[in-house]
C-alpha cells in the first residue's frame, strides 16, 4: 500500500504562492501579507521578512545612537572614577576618549575591567583597548551586518562627512530591525520583575507595567482611565517617542528612558523626588 506523500512545509507552500512573480517590492509585500492571511506564514516570520527587506534600505544614520547620547569612557580619569559609570550604564562595550573629547581612541570591553581588581597596580587600561571601527553615516545596514559578521566586531563608530563622530551602531541595533527588541543579561522579563528596586533606591520599571501595579508598589496615585501602562503615561507626557537617557517629571517621580527603540518604550528608570520643603511660618 502506497504511503501518502508528506505534507509540504510552510516554505514550500510560500514558494508556490510566489510563483506569481511579483513585479516590484510593493507586490511582494502584498503577496507576503496574503500568505499570512492564508496561514502560510505566522506573524513572527512575516515581521522578520519585512525587517530584512527594510534593513536593505536603511542606513547607519537611521538607527545610530547620537553622539550626545553615547556612553563614553574617559581614560584620562582613574579607573576608580569611571568604573562606577560603567557599572551604571551596564553596556558590554564602550567607546573611549582621552584628552580630546571628539576623538575616539578605541573600544573598551567592560569585562576587561576585571583585571583591574586582580592587580590594580599593574593595570594599564590602554593595553585593554580594542581598535575602533569607523563607518560613514550612509553605510547601508545590510552591508554593515555582513561586515559585523565577517570581522567579528560588534560596534562601529559613525562619522559624518567632516570626519566628526556622529554616533554609534552595534550589531544588536541592526538585528533588532529584523527580529525586534533583543533582551540581554541586564533585561528582566519575569512577571514578578516588572518593577525592580536598585541599590541606589531608584527603580527599573518595564514600560508595559500596568499603572495599577505601579501605584501599588511605589505608592503613586496615577489615573489609569486614559492609559493602561506606565509607558503610555510617560509617552503622552513626552508627546513623542523619546531618546535614551531623556527624562521627564510627572510629580512626584522623575522618569528616565533606559531602553527604547524607534517605535516604543521598553524600560524606564524611576526616581521618587523629594517633597519640597515647606516655607517657615512667619
Amino acid at each position: 500500500m502506497d504511503e501518502p506523500p508528506p505534507k509540504s512545509g510552510w516554505f514550500e507552500r510560500l514558494g508556490a504562492l510566489l510563483i506569481r512573480k511579483p513585479e516590484d517590492r510593493e507586490q511582494l509585500i502584498t503577496l507576503l501579507h496574503s500568505a499570512f492571511e492564508r496561514n502560510l506564514l505566522d506573524s513572527d516570520a512575516l515581521s522578520m521578512i519585512e525587517g530584512v527587506m527594510q534593513v536593505s534600505e536603511m542606513q547607519a544614520r537611521d538607527i545610530m545612537v547620537p553622539r550626545s547620547q553615547m556612553d563614553i569612557v574617559n581614560i584620562s580619569k582613574k579607573p576608580e572614577h569611571f568604573i562606577p559609570f560603567v557599572i551604571e550604564a551596564a553596556h558590554s562595550r564602550f567607546p573611549v576618549i582621552e584628552s580630546d573629547e571628539d576623538e575616539i581612541i578605541g573600544i573598551l570591553l567592560a569585562k576587561d575591567l576585571l583585571r583591574y581588581y586582580a592587580d590594580p597596580e599593574e593595570f594599564n587600561i590602554r593595553d585593554m583597548l580594542r581598535p575602533a571601527v569607523f563607518i560613514p553615516e550612509s553605510k547601508r545596514l545590510n552591508v554593515l551586518l555582513k561586515e559585523f559578521r565577517s570581522n567579528r566586531n560588534h560596534m562601529a563608530i559613525v562619522v559624518n562627512e567632516y570626519g566628526g563622530v556622529a554616533g554609534l551602531v552595534t550589531i544588536e541595533d541592526v538585528l533588532e530591525q529584523i527580529v525586534g527588541e533583543i533582551e540581554d543579561e541586564y533585561d528582566f522579563n519575569e512577571e514578578e520583575d516588572n518593577i525592580v528596586m536598585e541599590a541606589d533606591g531608584r527603580y527599573r520599571v518595564k514600560a508595559i507595567t500596568e499603572i495599577e501595579n505601579f501605584n501599588d508598589v511605589l505608592g503613586a496615585n496615577f489615573s489609569d482611565e486614559d492609559y493602561d501602562t506606565i509607558g503610555g503615561l510617560v509617552l503622552n507626557k513626552f508627546g513623542r517617542v523619546p531618546d535614551r537617557n531623556e527624562s521627564v517629571v510627572i510629580e512626584p517621580f522623575k522618569f528616565t528612558v533606559q531602553r527604547v527603540d524607534s517605535r516604543r518604550l521598553h524600560v524606564l528608570k524611576v526616581e521618587k523626588l523629594a517633597a519640597p520643603a515647606e516655607s517657615p511660618a512667619k
